[in-house]
């Protein structure tokens, strides 16, 4: 880069300029023009993206529109080429003094799914934006469908399609198996960035049911997954697979054309079959592949990054093995612009050629409007509008539109034709009423001539600028109150002369040096000034490397340098020689604190802070604030303080009231803009009330529902922190003795009202009390509230008919890795003899629940339940249960009960029953023999155990030991037509009352102990 840019600079204050020119157009920046009160064209600053999303978690979706013009323009919106008025809908939110538009994402968003385009008016012309499509995404799905299998030889290509459901980009996709594990991809086996599944030649590993497509979508939370797919490999008779030379499955043609879109990601794709498995390289005809070039994809990518000029050309993928070869040639051409047309500002009577072309594959078609509506009647030779003898009428915004089937271009150019005089306004507002003079350079004498007039409102004409017209032009505006002066310079260069009233605003300009081969990505302006950091060189600006000037914008009161340095692939180039030093005249604040805080730390203060402005930003000497408050919820006027620094503390303020804070910067010149407002609260307070109604719900053994009364927003005095929940231990109910545990919390953020509370110890009694909390504190608690929790070691849920219900939690002390369960039942009626025992082998940890179906019917049965982990299984819980009839059976014999037959057969078996009970009672007083052994394993009687606390309130006495007939499974797997349950049914379920399952690892060792004295108590029982 040469070391010398050019700077052309350019300054002024207030006055209002008209700006033309003798012979050639005039480039003014129309960030220029924002400061002069010239009359300008409506241009658009700001507007979406040609595509808005509405993604379902945002809150709204703004139609932007920003322009500016002289006078301010009007903003109007088509939608699918009709009127659309969004101020007729209540929906939608409208800015004021701007034609942006809100939709907010609180109803049906379908209806305003369509193409807006936002138009720009003001008596001088209109401006367009481009078209904005804003796009409801609905729930992307795979079709529902039957896919035959993929029958194919051993040796041949195939590929499973995956043709993912459109939806919102970025589109990932997966292949997997059904149960999630990928499949493996490398030379043979790859993915085409269709999402395609291509198999260069199948083997017989190939062969599987469940090919799975899943498409992601990360920016709606969603993945959806397509039929599983079925491949059947057919193994060749001879065991021997031909070989053959490459083909490519993708791309299908010889030769593709590809655009090349700047700055974007480049991706070139050949995926080939044949067998050995052929090989992929990469050329660039003519050149090398660019040096960030990336091959992927086991070869079969070519990846670009952020794509530039020189990347485009002709490229080409090589495929081959050892019997031969498959190319394909990509050719890259760039969509962009050749000529984008530029805003003028001409003389009644001159030429004006306005030029527009751009290039693309296929050639775009230029489409010329003005001021939005069809130009039929302008003369367009090739890509130029020419306006020969141009009028003041001519003055409009002209569009030109390049298009072609990858997308468009669009570009407003704004043409000014303006009369042969230079008018300099200056505004002045006073009372009394100034006189204003006008001076140039350092002279007192009001200016004259034959080519100057002043006008009775001030303005400065200067008929046939002239080159000794170059110099500063000073209004002096004078009163009985005093005076005021604002300055502005004029340029007359050659037959061009500039007057641009620009406060803190220079066009820089500079020749761009030797690229070395590698194009100029980006320009960086750095500027240094001699005040608050001398010598330190910092960025500013960033411009496309295709730009050779920029309008900077500046602050006040600042001594400028400026240079410019290249960048390219390669890297930085040196920067060029500083600019002569360029002082901004002193202005007052453009910008106002950010970041404002307000916080309370007592009760009856406002602690306001905020970011203050730096150094460079107070534009002037004399920097203070004006912090303004006003209580929100009642009418007062606005309470106003100066200050320096960049905090304020309000005293003796009601506790957490609402007020308004705004801040206000001002320096010599005068006040900066008007402030937003903002909301904040004064100090808060500790809450006052405690939440009331706190009821306690037993979920199982260690898991409890709080509930309570919020507390009254009144009550709170400050931020609803949340609430907080206090509980501890007063006894175990095993033991008679109290001993008042650890206390433990827990928070819960957000306006709660219930909260569940795990982790607790089974057959114990608690106590607890419920809290609420702001940015100050803990409230009061509530009255404690005492509450047992049951017996640990349930499992039966619920009973049905022929069905039985089991539920359980994991142990709370695995004692190593839990594997799974050993679940066993057996019929218990009240017989000597018992059934079989069924053994159920759970393989999954994570399972909770069982359904056992097919039972016998109005039959008892005990369930024994046991965790596993990799040494063994533990201690078993049981639990009985008696099944019922089924509804429909019990419907059938329901009018049987009722009959008196019936009644009479049910009491004389009744009374034999009784007639046998008794006999059998007095032969065993008689010493006869009757076996009860069986039945006193079953059905242990706990109060002949003592009162032991080792043993109290235990469900079970001999879970260690084996019952009289019992059989265990031969395989300990679930076969088909068992419980009919399966790991789908309840794996994935959530269950809705989680018990503790610390009976399996807390009672072990006593469980152990007990069992040993049961068979000892049995041996020495008589027969």
């Amino acid at each position: 880069m040469q070391r010398s840019p050019e700077l052309t600079a350019v300054l002024g204050l207030i006055t209002c300029i008209c700006v033309f020119h003798t012979t050639t157009a005039i480039d003014i920046p129309l960030e220029v023009l924002s400061h002069i009160n010239i009359e300008q064209l409506p241009t658009i600053t700001a507007q979406s993206p040609s595509s808005l999303i509405a993604f379902p978690f945002d809150e709204s979706f703004p139609m932007t529109c920003e322009a500016k013009g002289n006078p301010e323009p009007e903003f109007r919106w088509t939608k699918n080429g009709q009127e659309f008025d969004p101020s007729l809908d209540p929906r939608l939110m409208k800015e004021e003094n701007s034609g942006t538009f809100v939709i907010p994402n609180n109803g049906n968003l379908t209806e305003y799914q369509g193409t807006y385009r936002c138009y720009v008016s003001n008596k001088l012309g209109t401006a367009i934006s481009k078209e904005i499509e804003f796009i409801v995404p609905h729930v992307p799905k795979f079709p529902k469908e039957t896919l035959d299998p993929v029958v194919v030889e051993e040796g041949q290509p195939f590929t499973l399609k995956c043709n993912p459901p459109k939806g919102i980009p970025p589109l990932q996709i997966y292949w997997m198996t059904i149960n999630l594990q990928h499949i493996e991809q490398d030379e043979r086996v790859s993915m085409g960035l269709n999402g395609d599944l291509y198999f260069s030649h199948a083997v017989e590993k190939d062969s599987r049911r469940d090919y799975c497509c899943f498409a992601a979508f990360p920016r709606i939370r969603t993945i959806v997954q397509k039929t599983a797919m079925s491949v059947i490999v057919q193994t060749s008779r001879s065991n021997a697979i031909l070989e053959r030379k490459p083909s490519l499955l993708t791309p299908s043609t010889a030769t593709s054309e590809t655009q090349l879109v700047k700055g974007e990601d480049l991706k070139l794709e050949c995926i080939a079959e044949g067998f050995p498995t052929p090989q992929v390289e990469w050329v660039k005809i003519g050149h090398q592949l660019p040096i960030k070039a990336k091959v992927e994809n086991h070869g079969k990518l070519l990846l670009v990054p952020r794509v530039e000029q020189e990347d485009s050309g002709k490229y080409m993928c090589k495929a081959k093995n050892g019997l031969g070869e498959a190319v394909h040639y990509f050719t890259l051409k760039p969509p962009e612009w050749v000529i984008e047309p530029e805003s003028q500002l001409s003389m009644i009577g001159s030429d004006v050629l306005i030029k527009c072309s751009a290039s693309g594959t296929p050639q775009p078609t230029i489409t010329w409007r003005v001021n939005g509506a069809p130009a039929p009647n302008r003369k367009v030779f090739d890509d130029t509008i020419v306006l020969r003898n141009a009028k003041a009428s001519d003055s409009a915004v002209y569009q030109c539109e390049a298009s072609n089937k990858h997308g468009t271009l669009l570009s407003n150019a704004n043409i000014m034709i303006m009369s042969k005089y230079l008018m300099m306004h200056c505004n002045v507002f006073s009372s009394p009423p100034s006189t204003i003079t006008w001076s140039k350079d350092d002279s007192s004498e009001s200016v004259e001539g034959p080519r100057l007039t002043i006008h009775d409102n001030g303005s400065l004409e200067i008929y046939s600028v002239e080159k000794d017209d170059t110099g500063q032009y000073t209004c002096l505006a004078k009163n009985t109150e005093g005076s005021s002066a604002v300055d502005a310079m004029l340029y007359v260069k050659g037959k061009q002369f500039y007057l641009l009233m620009c406060l803190k605003s220079v066009k820089l300009k500079w020749i761009p040096g030797d690229d070395h081969n590698s194009s100029t990505t980006e320009f960086i302006i750095e500027y240094e000034e001699s005040q608050w950091e001398p010598g330190n060189w910092k960025e500013l600006l960033r411009v496309p490397g295709n730009h050779n000037s920029a309008v900077l914008k500046l602050h006040g009161h600042v001594d400028y340098r400026f240079r410019v340095s290249g960048l390219n692939a390669v890297g930085r180039g040196l920067p060029s020689e500083p600019t002569e030093r360029y002082k901004t005249p002193p202005a007052a604040p453009d910008k106002n604190p950010e970041n404002i805080k307000i916080e309370g730390h007592l009760p009856h203060e406002m602690d306001i802070n905020w970011e203050p402005l730096l150094p460079i930003e107070h534009n002037g000497p004399g920097l203070e604030y004006k912090v303004s408050y006003r209580r929100q919820d009642v009418e007062e006027d606005w309470k106003e303080h100066m200050v320096k620094r960049h905090s304020f503390v309000v005293k003796n303020t009601p506790t957490f009231m609402p007020y308004e804070i705004k801040i206000q910067a001002r320096n010599h010149q005068g006040w900066g803009p008007e402030p937003k407002i903002v909301t904040g609260y004064s100090g808060e307070d500790f809450p006052s009330a405690a939440p009331e109604d706190v009821a306690v719900e037993g979920l199982n053994s260690s898991v409890v529902k709080v509930s309570w009364t919020r507390v009254h927003k009144d009550k709170l005095h400050g931020h609803l922190g949340g609430y907080r929940i206090n509980w501890w231990r007063l006894r175990s109910l095993v033991a008679s003795k109290k001993s008042h545990g650890d206390k433990h919390t827990l928070t819960f953020p957000g306006d709660q009202s219930h909260a569940t509370v795990p982790g607790l110890t089974p057959f114990s009694e608690y106590s607890l009390i419920v809290m609420t909390f702001n940015g100050r504190g803990n409230g009061p608690g509530s009255h404690p509230l005492n509450f047992k929790t049951p017996e640990g070691g349930r499992i039966v849920e619920k009973q049905h008919g022929h069905t039985v219900s089991l539920v359980w939690a994991p142990p709370l002390e695995p004692n190593g890795i839990l594997t799974g369960y050993l679940l066993e039942y057996q019929l218990i009626n009240d017989t000597e003899e018992v059934g079989p025992l069924q053994t159920v082998d759970i393989s999954n940890p994570d399972t909770t629940k069982w359904n056992l179906r097919d039972l016998e019917p109005v039959s008892k049965y005990k369930f024994y339940l046991r965790s596993c982990t990799t040494v063994g299984c533990g201690p078993v819980v049981s639990e009985e249960c008696t099944t019922t009839l089924e509804t429909s059976l019990a419907s059938i014999h329901g009018g049987i009960s009722t009959q008196g037959w019936f009644i009479g057969l049910m009491c004389a078996i009744a009374l034999l029953t009784l007639i046998v009970l008794i006999a059998c009672f007095v032969n065993r007083n008689k010493g006869g023999k009757y076996s009860v052994k069986e039945k006193e394993d079953l059905h242990p009687d706990v109060e002949s155990q003592g009162m032991n606390d080792d043993t109290f309130c235990e469900y079970s006495d001999n879970d260690e030991k084996p019952l009289k007939g019992s059989q265990h499974s031969l395989s300990r797997e679930i076969k088909a037509g068992d419980s009919g349950d399966s790991l789908v049914d309840y794996g994935d379920e959530d269950v809705q009352f989680n018990e503790d399952g610390s009976f399996i690892g807390e009672y072990a060792g006593r469980k152990e102990k007990r069992v040993s004295a049961e068979i000892k108590a049995t041996i020495q029982t008589p027969a």
